[in-house]
């Protein structure tokens, strides 16, 4: 393999877990070049998330191309700091990373500013730090970096942006992260990160190792239901944003919306039991909620 092609693995290997989220990261409804800017917000997103979850592709690559030493490869604080300064160079340099070079177009195509890459970088880094959320909102500034830059971002790119969508958008993205911590509690805790408030935990007497079990008693699905009420509240709080947009764009927050709501029925349709694996919606159920999100009935 040529040395080109091999700067490009990294690259490749990020982008190809697109596939594999939750929602459509830059569905075929779209106009190309909006589905080219927003998958370059995701390779951002995607690697910087795989930096701070120790899920970089192995052989060290990405390291290599961010100037970190082999001795320091596995350092994620040390991984973070390269990418963050790599990031900068998209703004007033040439970056090295190749998923940073794709970024640069977009951000010089839409005009972006560095503040939710930022932010992304920021909560990753938090991530090594912080394993405990005391209060919920201790939980909801976390994902003012983990979660709500990405809305953002998805409103600079479609050119979409005013204060009240942001407003919006960020109820949103906070309902999201919220319901996805719901869904991955056993794959967190093994990552030792528990992103259930500890003052809501202390509510439903529930411990930490109720959280390890293979199925979750009485105490833990209260816990569980309630918090999926409080993201419940957030999508409805940010679901006119669906309706404040036309168009293609339209679709696409009422996906993301959908999304959420549906995840939520699933979580319910388990009896809020989230520790066996995450419970998942239907097609048929997405589609329902897309439909009701679209006619503005939720």
């Amino acid at each position: 393999m040529t040395g080109t092609g091999a700067a490009l693995d990294p690259e490749r290997a990020t982008l190809d877990k697109a596939a594999g989220e939750n929602f459509p990261v830059a569905p075929f409804f779209l106009p190309h070049a909006w589905r080219a800017d927003l998958m370059a917000v995701y390779g951002f997103a995607r690697l910087v998330d795989d930096i701070g979850d120790g899920d970089l592709a192995p052989g060290g690559a990405d390291a290599r191309l961010l100037g970190v030493s082999p001795e320091e490869a596995g350092d994620r604080l040390v991984l973070l700091d390269a990418f963050e300064a790599d990031l900068r160079r998209v703004f007033d340099g040439t970056p090295a990373h190749p998923l940073l070079r794709r970024l640069q177009h977009t951000v010089r195509r839409r005009s972006l500013t560095p503040g939710p890459f930022l932010g992304l970088i920021a909560a990753n880094r938090q991530d090594q730090l912080v394993t405990r959320y005391e209060t919920y909102d201790d939980l909801l500034a976390y994902c003012e970096l983990s979660a709500n830059p990405v809305g953002r971002l998805v409103l600079a790119v479609t050119g979409t942006s005013t204060p009240e969508r942001v407003r919006l958008s960020d109820a949103i993205c906070t309902a999201l992260q919220i319901v996805e911590h719901l869904q991955d509690v056993k794959e967190d805790l093994g990552r030792d990160r528990v992103y259930l408030p500890a003052t809501d935990m202390r509510r439903f007497h529930v411990q930490e190792a109720d959280l390890a079990a293979p199925t979750a008693g009485a105490s833990v699905r209260a816990l569980v239901a309630y918090e999926a009420e409080r993201a419940r509240d957030l999508l409805n709080e940010g679901a006119p944003l669906v309706g404040s947009v036309h168009g293609r764009l339209k679709l696409l927050l009422a996906g993301f919306v959908a999304g959420g709501r549906a995840a939520i029925r699933a979580i319910a349709a388990a009896e809020h039991d989230v520790l066996p694996g995450p419970p998942k919606p239907g097609k048929v159920q997405l589609l329902r909620e897309v439909g009701v999100t679209l006619r503005g009935e939720g």
